[in-house]
């Protein structure tokens, strides 16, 4: 029956003082979660606590210059927009690198911080992100069993689950991940709704975030939401003869839900999709299952491994999860079906046709346990069950601890094992037992129950916190690092916007790069561009000029030449040696479009120099037979050596110069050694390498080229955020040639024609001229491939969303007239 204060309160007074507890467990989960995150990054000394980077692998060479690049298209200051991002690669597409890695609604909080205080703005958001997995799983917990006398361990376990070892050690710094730590419980709550006939127009749009937000995680959150629900109607208890239709129905209604929430997001999803389609190969290789005694290692705290599962969860909450087999006061249905689902998900990690089932059927390139959030969250909800309806017994504690025995047992032969686990896991561990013993205690009385709150949320915070602080030594110790916004960054910025000048010509903000991202991070228009979708194209037009590249040729690197600053349009450069400040160097060079003649198809050849000259139109290079001979005295000697680590310079006095190849993780860019003095300028190589080659570059015949280019070219170019438009000089004929690379997705119109596909110049955009009559304009817009399929799948998942809302309004009506007396 109701109490007496139920009955006087109205039902909106009655939600709210429902939903309070809630709210104090979320509170409770979201603060052990911030507290622990930024007390060890303040012990580690890491950024914004202390002068270590924070900014590991991809997070500073990637996510931090994407989420730049953000800011600046929220300011108006980018050059390009949802359709082209016009700073890289010369030119590429953006809406799959929204979709990849700014799909997030907690991006947009850039927009509110400073831009030179970015890499604040990415730590905090990533903060915010745990603090919001925390809330959602506390929520979900809550949702699948109320137990108003346990919301404290439900904030404790919401905690433990956006701390687990895949948050702190892997997604972290992969601050994109960390929506899929989100997703699952939110998914899972989307599950709940299709089982109890709730929030039917609200399930799709979370869906739709979810996916947008990321596909990747979504899709292994997906599945991990997908066998919750199919658990819970299996544990629910309906009458036989109606059992089997109504979990049918609820299982369609969470399908029809998935997929007007998949559809919804499908105009992000599918040029993502192709936009992948389209990228470099990259880099991929076969699964092999970690040892079994790593596997259970990561289970322990402050360990480390970017290949193995990081399954940390906290001592207390893998003490419930392993008690629950054992504890008599859960029915046995229950406590054994997610006992068993939690370890089919576990094994489902080592066997290879679950593993690419889990990634898409694809091993990813470099950690192969992305999925591990999924079975954290498992277990997470596992511990909850076990405490939801009291407190396990001895019996319970006694299997639960020997399910952690074994753990430890068997993660004494790894070497992943630090010394810092055993004593933090077994602290653990009497911490929970005490804050367990507490509980039993309390009986209603608030202190006694706060002692064993504390005891427990305390015993998680130092475990997590330790893991995180040897999370960031660790990173640093083994991963490229990238520094935080400084004075090198403003004075770099400083010097590309004083130079800027486009579309008029490219500004290229350097070789030496601070990142693989530097014309997203520091502004200008240069070849540099780090992405998973780096379009192949892209990648190869670079390589066959001599341009070099790392992470297997995703991330293309800006190619300091005058040949190649001609072709592209890059009319200032900056130059930033070590210790000294930047400076631009400036040339004349071709307008964005320029006009060739007719020649039949060409090809790249082996050599980048001959390459050059065939995309250039003219015999710029001399090219002696060996290094040793050298350049003529007064010619510019360039080396390519896309193989060679060592060191190369020009004579006795020149200067040394890096190359850092080895495939086929890297490769070496052609690069500049000086200008030669005659014989007496030989190239010095240490080591010693024997397939280098030398190319003399004659500074006249360049100039010679580049004005016939500038007589020829457009005589005026306007660039939008979605195509080029110019104006061709008269009686122009032959080919239109558009500096960038010719990606999918371009189509191209003379004099305002029809737009067909555009033209393929040696990998740049092209259009044809002969047998157009009297050419004066040539335009070329562009649009992602997938965009216009996935609009369409987009707008037909709206529309079965209005629709579902329709229909649901129409049945409540007809509901409304039956009850009419």
């Amino acid at each position: 029956m109701p109490t007496l204060e139920a009955v006087r309160l109205p039902p909106a007074a009655q939600a709210v003082a429902a939903g309070r507890p809630r709210a104090r467990a979320s509170a409770l989960a979201a603060l052990i979660t911030v507290v622990s995150v930024c007390a060890a990054d303040a012990v580690a000394r890491t950024f914004p606590f202390g002068h270590h980077t924070r900014s590991v692998n991809d997070l500073g060479n990637q996510f931090v210059p994407f989420h730049a690049h953000l800011w600046d298209l929220l300011h108006g200051r980018a050059h390009g927009g949802a359709l082209v991002n016009w700073q890289s690669g010369y030119g590429t597409s953006f809406l799959p690198d929204i979709g990849t890695y700014l799909g997030s609604p907690f991006a947009l909080l850039v927009g509110v911080f400073p831009r030179d205080e970015i890499d604040l703005a990415v730590y905090v958001i990533t903060v915010l992100k745990m603090a919001v997995a925390a809330v959602a799983m506390t929520v979900l917990l809550l949702t699948l069993r109320p137990s108003p006398g346990r919301r404290w361990a439900a904030g404790v376990l919401g905690a433990a689950y956006a701390l687990c070892g895949w948050s702190v050690i892997e997604a972290t710094y992969n601050t994109m991940w960390l929506d899929g730590l989100i997703a699952f419980p939110m998914l899972c709550l989307v599950g709940e709704w299709a089982r109890t006939r709730a929030r039917p127009l609200i399930g799709p749009v979370v869906v739709a975030l979810a996916w947008t937000a990321n596909f990747y995680t979504a899709y292994m959150a997906t599945i991990g939401a997908a066998l919750v629900l199919l658990l819970r109607l299996f544990l629910e208890e309906t009458p036989e003869e109606t059992a089997v239709r109504a979990r049918l129905w609820a299982l369609a209604r969470a399908a029809w839900t998935t997929a007007l929430g998949i559809g919804l997001s499908a105009p992000i999803l599918f040029t993502v999709f192709l936009g992948t389609k389209h990228a470099y190969p990259g880099w991929s290789k076969e699964f092999q299952p970690v040892p079994w005694s790593d596997f259970l290692a990561r289970w322990l705290p402050a360990t480390y491994s970017f290949s193995s599962p990081a399954l940390f969860l906290g001592t207390g909450a893998l003490l419930l999860a392993g008690a629950l087999a054992f504890n008599r006061a859960v029915p046995d249905r229950e406590r054994y079906a997610w006992t068993g689902l939690a370890l089919l998900v576990a094994l489902s990690f080592q066997w290879k046709p679950t593993h690419l089932a889990w990634h898409a059927f694809q091993t990813p390139n470099g950690s192969p346990y992305r999925q591990t959030f999924v079975l954290s969250g498992l277990l997470v909800i596992a511990a909850w069950i076990c405490v939801a309806d009291g407190l396990p017994d001895r019996r319970a504690l006694l299997g639960g601890g020997g399910v952690l025995a074994v753990i430890a047992g068997g993660a004494a032969f790894s070497e992943l094992v630090s010394p810092w686990s055993y004593p933090l896991f077994f602290g653990g561990l009497a911490a929970a037992l005490g804050a367990l013993l507490v509980a039993g205690r309390a009986r209603g009385r608030r202190a006694v129950a706060l002692a064993a709150v504390l005891l427990l949320a305390g015993a998680q915070t130092a475990q997590a916190a330790v893991t995180v602080a040897y999370g960031d030594r660790e990173r640093l110790h083994r991963l490229d690092s990238y520094p935080a916004w400084g004075a090198a960054h403003d004075a770099r910025e400083a010097a590309v916007a004083g130079a800027d000048g486009w579309p008029a010509y490219r500004t290229d903000p350097g070789r030496r790069q601070i990142t693989g991202n530097d014309p997203l991070l520091l502004g200008g228009e240069g070849a540099s561009y780090y992405s998973s979708l780096t379009p192949d194209v892209l990648t190869r037009t670079m390589t066959a000029l001599g341009g070099g590249w790392t992470s297997r040729g995703r991330s293309v690197q800006s190619l300091d030449n005058p040949v190649t600053d001609a072709v592209f349009a890059v009319g200032a450069r900056v130059r930033a040696e070590k210790g000294q400040a930047p400076a631009v160097t400036r040339a004349p060079v071709p307008p964005l479009v320029t006009v060739r003649g007719g020649r039949g198809p060409l090809r790249y050849g082996s050599s980048p120099f001959r390459n050059q000259e065939l995309l250039l139109g003219a015999r710029v290079y001399t090219l002696p037979r060996t290094v040793a001979e050298g350049c003529p005295a007064g010619q510019e000697a360039f080396l390519w050596a896309p193989e060679y680590t060592g060191w190369a310079r020009l004579g006795t006095t020149g200067r040394w110069v890096e190359f850092r190849g080895g495939a086929p993780k890297r490769r070496a860019a052609l690069a500049p050694l000086g200008v030669s003095a005659g014989p007496s300028s030989r190239v010095v190589l240490r080591p010693a390498y024997k397939k280098a080659q030398l190319g003399c570059l004659d500074r006249g015949a360049l100039t010679a080229a580049v004005d016939h280019l500038r007589t020829t070219g457009a005589t005026d170019v306007k660039v939008t955020d979605s195509g080029v438009r110019a104006v061709l000089p008269a009686g122009a004929s032959g080919t239109a040639v558009f500096a960038m690379p010719r990606i999918a997705g371009w189509r191209c119109a003379v004099n305002g024609g029809g737009a067909k596909p555009a033209d393929a110049y040696l990998g740049l955009v092209a259009v044809r001229l002969t047998g157009t009559g009297s050419p004066s304009t040539v335009s070329c817009t562009f649009r992602p491939p997938g965009l216009k399929a996935g609009s369409a799948a987009g707008a037909a998942g709206l529309a079965g969303l209005l629709g579902t809302g329709a229909l649901l309004a129409v049945r409540k009506r007809r509901a409304g007239a039956l009850v009419r007396p």
